[in-house]
Order: structure tokens, then C-alpha cells, then sequence
């Protein structure tokens, strides 16, 4: 059989990834800081767009009045020096000028007018013209902060309203100049300054140094006792236990400046791993310190500072900023709110596109403002439609979880995104773009949307499933209540949740309680034991 090419028209359905339908699949996944950053940037871009806010109206029209009363206070401004100027110009002679200056008239008192007239040819210039003499009160060179004209706001600390000195003056200091502010006056010698500013600037953002000494010593060219003299001399800068090579290290530094280290201690700072677990029984052993002693030395290091760095150059913390409200309504249900603050608005500029467009002249101008009006539509309809579906996701997990919000946590159902996705004739995907960092403030607190797609738990006697973050409720909330001679274990937890028809696995109880960071059975006996103590 020959191989021959032919041509053959075929029909078939593909999905195009076109640039708008990719800003729109970005929108929808962003969350409410990354979705204004980004709005932000396409109004800078863009000239056909413009930021809608509340008092929009209200500030073009005070604006349009300042504008008109500043330019009448211009001119009048203006016709007050021109009425002045014109005044002097009829009077060409000079001696009438100078006699009705006073400084003038006092300086050439003596003399007649035709001496006056002598001085002006000599001088070759008018006598008006004449500044008065320097001998009189100094002037300042420049404007004084005093004078009337001065507005509030230059008085206060420059021309800009918003200028806030207290702001600049307060500026957050970080780690690394408070340690080299207390360099300039601990070490003088130069060589050690330049190995102790290596050294600041190898610490993390908790205070610790983790470079090691031989590397330091051979990239600056010296000898590992210089190094490692120059950090016995920072460990003792504020804050107590900067440059710390370890927990331990850090922790035995900040004892030794209260004068608590003591062979014990020391002892028990080499052996962490063993407080960790809450072995006191051999803590005891090797410190060779009774009950007392040991509790004594295990709260004098729970008051220390593990991350002494930490309190400086910290970064702000953003508070979560909910994209949906949920209140309780009247009938019962629950009534549905998106958050007005976390959705930009903009619109387009249609008379500025239609002026532009008439003074366009050429092919480019022309296709580049058909691309700003196309993108710019695009966009709001981009944004209503990340709205509408945020809102539609939302309404349906509420429908789903309407037990949770009524009762609480142990009444969380199962859920997984085809639900919510079949529910309203969505694809999974879109419902996961949704539901990532996005947040719904409800009566109960704020969450995230994700935290309401659990996984589900068998029941023991064949009923509903139960969620997996219900069971986590009921396993940390058995721990909370157990009493220090009734430890529950994983398979006393495991009985337990049976009891109340979960049926689940000793490996998974053991699983969940490591996921909320709950110690062992062994461990909470023993923390327990010494707390009685």
C-alpha cells in the first residue's frame, strides 16, 4: 500500500487559552490584597480606566470649585501688582519718586534737586532704583516659618497635608543597626569592627548565627581564635542571646547575664531532646536535683527568649480582611454578603476615548487605544464575574454546612469540591481557584473557604460520615477534659470516638492528634505529674 499526502477537512472542538480568558482565570484565584495590586497596576497602564470611589462625585465638584476660586485669587493677585507698577511708570523724572520714598528722601535730604539729578548721571541709573542701605536690621535669607502667608501645613512640617514628622521619626530599627550601633562603641580596633560586621550580617532573622568560624576565618584572611574571640564580644550585645550557634547556646547565654547558670542547668541544656519529651525522671538522674529543683530550672527557662532577634525589624502582620459576610436573617436562613472593601471598582473612560480617538491620527494611536477600550472592558467584566461566582461558591457552602453555623464544629459534613461544583454547573477547578485564600466571616469566626471541604470518616453503624475536622474537635476536645491519672492513649481515644459512632483507626487518631501538635500520652502523664508536683 502507498503512502501518498492528501488534504482532509476535519471538525473538531478545542478549548483556546486566549490572553482574557487567562486574566480572568487569574482574578479568580487571587486573593483580595493580590487582586487590588493588580487593578492598581492596570489603572497605571491603562489610560482609558479610572479607580471609582465612594465620594467620587463629591471631589470633582469641590475640586472644580477650588480650582475656580484659586484662579480668581490669581488674578486678582495679579492686577493688584500690575495697579502698582503702573502708578510708578508716568513719573520718568525720578524726584518725585525719591521724595516720596522715605528711605531716599532721608538719605538725599541734603541735597537739591539738581545734585540729585548730578548723582544720577553719575551713577548712571535712577535713584528709585537705589536698594536702601545694608546698615539697617539684617533680613533673614528666606521665608520664616512665622510669616502669615506660610500655610498651616508648611508650618507643620512641609507643603504636604499627609506629612507626618512623628512617622519619620519613629522609623522601626532592625536587627542588624541596633547591633551595629552597639559595635561603634564596644570594639574600636578596626579589624575586629570588620570581622564583627561580617558577622552581623550572617545572622538570621531570629538572632542566630548560622555560619560556621572556620569559613569566616578563611574568607576574611585570619585566624579562627580572632573570629572567635570577636563572638565572645557580641554575645554579650543586647539582645541577650544574639549570636547563638544553637537553642541551647542561646538559651545558656541569656542565664549567664542573670547569673542563673549553674552546673545543673548547664546539664539540662544539653539534654533538650529529653525535656522535650517530658522525661523528667531522667532529667532528675543526670542533673542530680529533686522534684523541686528541676521545676524550679524548667520555669526559669520557659522565661526565656528562644528568638531573641524576633522583636526587631519584624514584619507586619495583615489582618484577614473576610471577602463574604454570612448573618443570620429573620426567616431563619442565612443571608449572603460580599465585602464592598475587597472589590476594586473601575471604569471605563468612554469621553476621553471618544476625544482621544479624534485626534488620533495614525494606524498605531488608533490600535493602541482600540486595545486600552477592549482590555478595559475586559477587565470589569472580569471582575463582576470573579464577584458573581465568589458569591455563588459561597452561597452554596453555606446551603452545605448550614448544621456547622447553626450548632458548631461537630456538626461539619463531609464535602469535596464536585459537590459544590455539580451543585451550580461549575468545574472543579473554578471551585478551587474560588475557594483559595478567600475568607467568609461568619458567627462562629472568620474562615477560609477551604476550611469548610473535609474529608469524610465512616460511621460505625452505617449512618452519615462524619468530617474529619469534627473528629479532630472531639479527639482534642477528650484531651482537654482527660484528668493527670486518667491519660486517654490512641486506643482509649480510639474506643472512645466508637463509642460515639466513629469509626476510625488507631493510626489516623495518631495522625490527627500530631497534625494539632498534642503530645503523646506518655508526654501529657508526665507534664502533668510534674505540674502537680
Amino acid at each position: 500500500m502507498a503512502l501518498t499526502p492528501r488534504l482532509d477537512m476535519r471538525q473538531s472542538q478545542s478549548l483556546v487559552m486566549t490572553p482574557q480568558l487567562m486574566q480572568a482565570i487569574q482574578l479568580l484565584q487571587m486573593s483580595n490584597l493580590d487582586l487590588v495590586a493588580y487593578v492598581q497596576q492596570e489603572l497605571e497602564s491603562n489610560p482609558l480606566l479610572e479607580s471609582v470611589s465612594d465620594d467620587y462625585s463629591g471631589d470633582s465638584g469641590s475640586s472644580d470649585n477650588n480650582g475656580e476660586g484659586a484662579s480668581e485669587a490669581q488674578g486678582a493677585d495679579q492686577s493688584n501688582s500690575t495697579n502698582a507698577e503702573g502708578s510708578d511708570g508716568p513719573n520718568s523724572e525720578g524726584t518725585s519718586d525719591s521724595a516720596s520714598d522715605p528711605d531716599l528722601s532721608d538719605q538725599f535730604s541734603g541735597e537739591s534737586p539738581e545734585q540729585m539729578d548730578a548723582i544720577s548721571n553719575d551713577l548712571d541709573a535712577r535713584l528709585d532704583n537705589v536698594f536702601p542701605d545694608d546698615s539697617g536690621p539684617q533680613e533673614q535669607a528666606g521665608p520664616s516659618l512665622n510669616d502669615p502667608w506660610m500655610s498651616a501645613p508648611m508650618r507643620d512640617g512641609g507643603g504636604n497635608p499627609d506629612y507626618d514628622l512623628e512617622s519619620v521619626l519613629a522609623g522601626e530599627i532592625s536587627l542588624a543597626d541596633h547591633l551595629e550601633q552597639q559595635l561603634m562603641t564596644a570594639i574600636a580596633d578596626e579589624r575586629k569592627r570588620i570581622i564583627g560586621q561580617f558577622l552581623i550580617n550572617e545572622l538570621d532573622e531570629f538572632g542566630y548565627l548560622q555560619t560556621d568560624l572556620a569559613m569566616v576565618a578563611n574568607r576574611l584572611g585570619v585566624d579562627e581564635a580572632e573570629v572567635s574571640g570577636v563572638l565572645d564580644s557580641l554575645q554579650s550585645f543586647e539582645p541577650s542571646g544574639v549570636f547563638a550557634r544553637s537553642l541551647s547556646e542561646c538559651l545558656a547565654i541569656q542565664l549567664k547575664d542573670l547569673n542563673r547558670y549553674d552546673p545543673a542547668i548547664a546539664v539540662l541544656l544539653d539534654n533538650l531532646e529529653l525535656l522535650a519529651k517530658r522525661d523528667f525522671v531522667a532529667l532528675r538522674k543526670l542533673c542530680a536535683v529533686d522534684d523541686e529543683d528541676l521545676s524550679d530550672m524548667i520555669s526559669e527557662i520557659k522565661a526565656l527568649n528562644p528568638r531573641p532577634g524576633s522583636a526587631f525589624g519584624h514584619l507586619t502582620v495583615q489582618p484577614v480582611v473576610p471577602d463574604v459576610f454570612v448573618r443570620q436573617a429573620s426567616d431563619g436562613g442565612w443571608r449572603l454578603e460580599l465585602n464592598s472593601e475587597t472589590l476594586p471598582r473601575v471604569l471605563v473612560n468612554r469621553s476621553y476615548y471618544a476625544q482621544i480617538n479624534e485626534t488620533a491620527s495614525g494606524k498605531k494611536e488608533k490600535e493602541f487605544l482600540i486595545d486600552c477600550l477592549q482590555s478595559a472592558n475586559w477587565l470589569v467584566k472580569s471582575l463582576d464575574q470573579r464577584a458573581q461566582t465568589i458569591l455563588k461558591v459561597a452561597t452554596e457552602i453555606v446551603k452545605q454546612q448550614d448544621a456547622f453555623f447553626a450548632y458548631g464544629v461537630t456538626h461539619l459534613k463531609p464535602l469535596n469540591l464536585r459537590t459544590i461544583a455539580d451543585a451550580i454547573q461549575m468545574h472543579e477547578s473554578t471551585v478551587s481557584r474560588v475557594t483559595s485564600n478567600k475568607y467568609i466571616a461568619t458567627n462562629r469566626g472568620t474562615f477560609e473557604m477551604k476550611y469548610f471541604f473535609t474529608s469524610a470518616i465512616s460511621a460505625t453503624s452505617g449512618g452519615d460520615s462524619h468530617s474529619a475536622e469534627a473528629v479532630k474537635h472531639r479527639i482534642r476536645q477528650a484531651i482537654d477534659e482527660e484528668a493527670a491519672d486518667s491519660i486517654l492513649s490512641d486506643d482509649a481515644l480510639v474506643k472512645l470516638l466508637r463509642e460515639s459512632g466513629i469509626d476510625i483507626a488507631r493510626r489516623t487518631v495518631a495522625k490527627y492528634r500530631e497534625a494539632m501538635h498534642i503530645p503523646s500520652s506518655v508526654q501529657r502523664r508526665r507534664e502533668k505529674k510534674a505540674t502537680r508536683a
